[in-house]
């Protein structure tokens, strides 16, 4: 009780010095600049790769025979895309320098014409370096006999949805599981990273010994933990009612399109808060303990990015299971405390069995026990003991 009693003190003092700050607000708004910037640039790069890609055909004849040629090309894009289909433009036969020719308008600079249909509406020709097989080739003969033989509109395709699985029920469930390690994966590595510099302000004021002498290590390294997991929990949520109202925006049908996962939304929901916070627990309490043993600054900043790749050493191995969960890999990941949340969480989208993660969260809360105590050690060990410290080569050989 005193151990619970300090760690709850602790944690207290570091959750408000961190909630109640005004920085609080920039960590709230730090996940949308990536997200603006990433919307910007991406708009930017697909603009530009949709005017580089989607290559451009000129169609030198009458303006009836573009219309038709228009006409069978867009029922080409209904089907495949618009970005995926070449675009036709229209030159008219006579320019003002004479007849319109194939190799004027390819060394035209400002079209970018990747091909030139010519010649007649019954036999056409179509110039440009170009093999027969090339994907412009093969569209444009597409078009060419669909533009000469039309066909007439038949009965409209009525679409009638039904509540049975489909035959895609794996793959979605895959794909949601992916999805939920993701998101599991990019707020731990967003969040967990804090913790390496925890301890350096009451390293570096000289007030550690104080602390360590009124409250147990180990409830100096709980307090603090859970301190930065409830700031974490307080973040998720207004990331995540942002998101949903996003989706419920942007998609049509809202969060209901998203794939189904086989326990069902809320036991998944209720699921991935509990995975994220032994995950976060886990590699909190990992990080914790290496960041402890730093005396400055300068140290923690050059630990982040080993600790980095750690991170996704562990999402890595998580995402072997997916697919393939009762796999010896996939079990061989649940087992491993570092990757055992993400991979069950992979597996809570994929089977519908609920126990497993019951064994599972006990024994992730284990090994959060383990690594806390050893930390707590470790700790005591090396850093709060008075006098030069030994190397653990000289203190083997004595």
């Amino acid at each position: 009780m005193r151990m619970l009693r300090s760690a709850y003190v602790i944690a207290r003092r570091d959750f408000a010095a961190t909630v109640l700050s005004k920085t609080f607000i920039f960590f709230l708004l730090g996940p949308l600049f990536p997200i603006l910037l990433g919307g910007v640039f991406g708009g930017i790069g697909a603009r530009v790769a949709t005017q580089t890609a989607q290559p451009v055909v000129a169609v030198i004849g009458s303006d009836a025979d573009f219309v038709r040629y228009s006409i069978a090309r867009n029922g080409l894009a209904e089907a495949v895309g618009d970005a995926q289909v070449v675009k036709l433009i229209y030159v008219p036969p006579v320019q003002h320098y004479g007849p319109a020719t194939p190799e004027h308008i390819l060394k035209e600079p400002r079209t970018s014409v990747r091909a030139v249909l010519y010649g007649s509406f019954e036999e056409p020709r179509l110039a440009g370096k170009i093999g027969r097989e090339d994907p412009v080739a093969r569209q444009m003969r597409v078009i060419v006999r669909n533009a000469q033989s039309p066909k007439r509109d038949g009965p409209t395709l009525q679409m009638v949805r039904t509540s049975a699985p489909s035959g895609n029920l794996v793959r979605d469930r895959a794909l949601t599981a992916q999805i939920g390690q993701m998101i599991l994966f990019f707020l731990t590595i967003l969040l967990s990273g804090m913790l390496l510099s925890q301890l350096i302000e009451e390293k570096s004021n000289k007030i550690i010994e104080v602390i360590a002498a009124a409250a147990p290590i180990d409830a100096l390294f709980l307090g603090k933990l859970f301190a930065m997991l409830a700031a974490s929990v307080i973040g998720i949520v207004v990331w995540v009612g942002a998101g949903a109202l996003l989706i419920e925006y942007v998609k049509q049908g809202g969060v209901a399109t998203l794939p189904p996962p086989a326990v069902g939304w809320p036991a998944f929901l209720a699921l991935g808060i509990a995975y994220f916070a032994m995950n976060y627990l886990l590699l909190g309490a990992v990080f914790l303990t290496i960041g402890a043993q730093a005396a400055t600054v300068r140290e923690v900043q050059t630990l982040s990015m080993p600790v980095t790749f750690l991170q996704v050493l562990f999402f890595g191995f998580a995402s072997t299971a997916i697919g393939t969960p009762n796999s010896t890999g996939g079990l061989a990941a649940a087992i491993f405390p570092l990757s055992s949340p993400m991979t069950m969480l992979a597996r809570a989208a994929e089977l519908d069995e609920l126990w497993p993660h019951a064994v599972a969260l006990g024994w992730q809360a284990l090994w959060v026990a383990v690594i806390l105590h050893l930390g707590a050690r470790m700790f005591r060990r090396t850093v709060l003991k008075s006098g030069p410290r030994v190397r653990w080569w000289r203190r083997a050989k004595a």
